[in-house]
């Protein structure tokens, strides 16, 4: 099967601090998750797509064996490179830009992340032992809300060590929309491992007033632990979430 040619989405790699075969692979892949490159498609050549995207071959090169050893694409001899529709969603590349939140027809939605408050306090005896930090050390932490559309579907409060993200920024309006990017750009931190707890909890006044919920209703609790590459807890999340018109998937492959 030799599939439809693809046309590969153009951008400026230069213009962003990632490596470039980083910034390549995420346009390809994101242009695979959304089904602008659906299965069957057929990529051009390595020297085409370098020349695409204005990039070194071995750059791109670099860029498509990451997606193979995903699974997103596969080679063939006769044919080239094709999209396999075995696209991973939720490989951790994918938590730069969506969340887990499927709607009701089963499609990852792309939710929009509002930053509603930053705030600065002390570690309790708790969040110290989990960030293996004294009991008191500052601790950064995020109240925000994800849309989609205009419709509130999940608040989560983040909790991050102020001294590992010196500069951090201090208001609300200010603080990058793709977090775990801003972590890899400004400090050189990535998220290598995620874990997660889910439970289901009666929603609180706080999760009726954001998620615009009636009284009484259930939520979806996703307490979440995010590590660096050398395996210390960066990220301390809880996730609360509505799955009124919404599931929650996880994948693992």
């Amino acid at each position: 099967m030799t599939g439809k040619q693809a046309k590969a989405p153009t951008g400026d790699p230069s213009s962003l601090p990632v490596p470039l075969y980083e910034h390549v692979k995420r346009q390809i892949a994101e242009a695979i998750l959304i089904g602008e490159l659906s299965p069957g498609t057929v990529l051009p050549g390595e020297v085409a797509l370098a020349a695409r995207y204005g990039v070194a071959v071995g750059t791109m090169r670099r860029a498509l064996a990451d997606l193979t050893g995903d699974g997103m694409l596969v080679r063939r001899r006769k044919t080239g490179t094709v999209v396999t529709g075995r696209a991973p969603q939720h490989s951790l590349r994918f938590f730069f830009q969506y969340f887990r939140l499927h709607g009701e027809d089963g499609t990852l939605q792309h939710s929009t992340p509002k930053v509603l408050s930053v705030q600065i306090g002390p570690a309790d005896p708790e969040e110290a032992a989990l960030f293996a930090e004294p009991v008191g050390e500052p601790l950064i932490r995020l109240h925000r809300i994800r849309l989609l559309g205009r419709a509130p579907v999940m608040h989560s409060r983040i909790r991050l060590v102020a001294r590992r993200v010196p500069d951090f920024p201090d208001v609300a309006a200010r603080v990058p929309a793709l977090l775990y990017l801003h972590l890899l750009d400004a400090y050189g931190i990535r998220i290598a491992a995620v874990r997660e707890k889910l439970t289901a909890e009666l929603a609180d006044k706080h999760d009726r007033r954001l998620l615009v919920l009636p009284s009484p209703n259930a939520v979806l609790v996703i307490r979440e632990e995010a590590y660096d590459q050398a395996g210390a807890l960066t990220l301390l999340s809880e996730h609360r979430a509505t799955t009124k018109h919404h599931h929650y998937v996880n994948e693992i492959s």
